[in-house]
């Protein structure tokens, strides 16, 4: 039992409003999204993202569908001032996609801030200055009057800067931040000192943002205090509320959708949730919430296992297995009454139906994930230890989606042949998936050339029998040899990819490296995975390659088998 006095802690007060109409509204359509993944996101990691990774997750997000990206704080850094002008300069922004940069209401700041958004067709100024009383008093030693003046000079300052710069549209976004700890006549009155000092008009919002800095209370409460804005705000038809809700309590989501029912109008989040502390609202959580309940968000997630590779990648960090729609485990079931009720709902599913599949909320096709790893043996089945069986006897460590899709051939090979499967039936049948999947396309040799910057490849094949030799260049051996494969007819996209020495044992013989490849036809569908032994690492990988290529163009054709009957 803990030995903390019950008064360390006191929950916060209810917002008085009696008459609250948010608890009877619904969601009925999508709020105005804008993506911080580059700037909240961004400061948020271990090791915030370079140019490139940036540049990668920008076009991402505007693949997507964001229209309002929040892509830095630039006078925070050079690498963050540059990566904007980098943006502007380099005719990066698409012409319907608003760029967001970040500076608290300070004048140098500010100045610096300005300088970064130069040539740009439009742009959000996010000005922000903390109002609750801890900070107020404890931070900064100010009174109200002093923290009002702080919003208003940054705000008219960057009025006046903005018209130096005509040829951009500037639009003005102003954050008090603590909202949810600021009392909330204070609130109201820097929001409303910050509109009269912009000069909102209908034609010239402002955007409010409202954020959870921190959660301090139950999401009912940030809605109570939405709506009391909502209704308070001076010039409300002049200002776009938006919220901003982290997840220290692990309520964002709920936060948000309840604050959507109050009155709001925009979200301020990140991809899956990343975000200082315990991260920002998860935006791809929330606007698939909304497409269960029949709601269109506007954001394209139809390939989620892409965009989860590319926010993997550029953030470094991985996403939890059990994470809500994108998780590799969230479309799986172990437990034999799931089997069964997942097996007969979609037995009477019809395509032009309501969605009614039990324990499957979404159409897991809506994502882009496909049903092979739904109905799936773990090593409590009696068909298991598939994974543990091939590491302990031949070295062979699986990452996790391979473990979903082998594990389903296993489970289709154990249900025809009936009986149990040994660890050497296990080798055979991985063996005869991966290893030696060599139609149409079976490798030969290759040969690599440098061309100057550019690595080249020859690469000798044979497709369906017949010999040949084909050429590519990329910016490495494994590009080089997809550029060659187009020769072919054949396009397809690297999704994930890791060598590993498989470790010697007895049965496998000396350690070897092992590429492992996950690829998809360029434009997206199934992804399948390809492996490559070899003791040359180069050549494993192209193994890997070509053995991905194969198993793709098998699934295309008895995909078109399965339409035309």
């Amino acid at each position: 039992m803990s030995n903390q006095p019950a008064t360390k802690y006191r929950p916060f007060p209810a917002v008085d409003l009696a008459d609250r109409q948010w608890p009877g509204r619904t969601i009925s359509s999508a709020p105005v999204w804008m993506s911080t993944d580059l700037r909240d996101g961004n400061q948020a990691l271990f090791e915030p993202m370079n140019i490139e990774r940036k540049m990668r997750m920008f076009s991402t997000l505007c693949e997507i569908g964001f229209k309002e990206i929040e892509v830095a704080f630039p006078s925070a850094s050079q690498t963050e001032f540059d990566f904007v002008r980098q943006l502007i300069e380099g005719g990066h922004i698409p012409g319907d996609v608003t760029i967001e940069v970040l500076t608290a209401a300070r004048e140098h700041l500010v100045r610096r801030t300005m300088e970064s958004l130069k040539g740009a067709r439009r742009a959000i100024v996010h000005v922000y200055n903390a109002t609750s009383k801890p900070f107020r008093e404890n931070v900064f030693g100010m009174s109200k009057a002093e923290v009002i003046d702080m919003a208003v000079s940054a705000v008219r300052l960057v009025k006046q800067l903005a018209s130096e710069q005509p040829d951009t549209e500037w639009v003005l976004q102003y954050s008090p931040e603590t909202f949810t700890a600021t009392e909330l006549d204070f609130a109201l009155a820097v929001c409303d000192a910050v509109t009269a000092a912009w000069g909102a008009t209908p034609r010239n919002k402002v955007i409010l943002n409202l954020p959870t800095t921190v959660e301090i209370a139950t999401p009912n409460v940030y809605a109570d205090q939405i709506e009391w804005m909502h209704r308070h705000l001076a010039r409300r038809d002049s200002v776009i509320i938006s919220l901003h809700p982290h997840n220290d309590r692990g309520t964002a989501v709920a936060a948000a959708e309840l604050g959507l029912m109050a009155g709001a109008d925009r979200v301020e989040g990140c991809l899956f949730g990343n975000g200082e502390r315990t991260g920002n609202v998860d935006l791809v959580t929330l606007a698939l919430n909304m497409q269960t309940q029949g709601v269109a968000s506007g954001l394209d997630f139809s390939d989620i296992n892409a965009i989860a590779r590319t926010t993997e990648y550029c953030t470094r960090l991985p996403i939890h297995p059990r994470h809500p729609y994108v998780g590799d485990l969230v479309f799986t079931a172990f437990s034999g009454s799931h089997q069964d009720a997942i097996k007969k709902g979609f037995a009477v599913q019809q395509p032009d139906a309501l969605w009614n599949v039990p324990y499957l909320p979404i159409d897991p096709a809506d994502v882009g994930r496909s049903y092979d790893s739904i109905i799936r043996i773990n090593s409590q089945s009696g068909k298991g230890g598939v994974a543990y069986l091939l590491e302990t006897g031949y070295g062979i460590v699986m990452p996790r989606r391979l473990q979903v899709e082998f594990s389903g051939e296993v489970q289709r090979h154990a249900d025809s042949q009936g009986g149990e499967m040994s660890a050497a039936d296990i080798w055979q049948l991985f063996s005869r998936t991966y290893l030696e999947c060599d139609r149409p396309v079976r490798y030969v040799e290759h040969h690599l050339f440098e061309h100057g910057a550019a690595q080249g490849i020859r690469l000798a094949v044979e497709v369906d029998g017949v010999h040949q030799l084909l050429t590519g260049e990329g910016n490495g051996p494994i590009d080089a040899a997809v550029h060659a494969l187009q020769g072919l007819g054949i396009a397809v996209q690297v999704r994930s990819y890791e060598e590993r020495a498989t470790s010697p044992s007895r049965e496998a013989g000396n350690a070897q490296a092992c590429a492992l490849m996950e690829l998809a036809h360029t434009g997206g569908g199934r992804e399948c995975y390809g492996v490559g032994i070899d003791s040359n690492i180069v050549t494993a990988s192209i193994k890997a390659l070509i053995s991905g290529i194969n198993r793709l163009e098998v699934a295309r054709g008895e995909a078109a088998e399965v339409r035309a009957a």
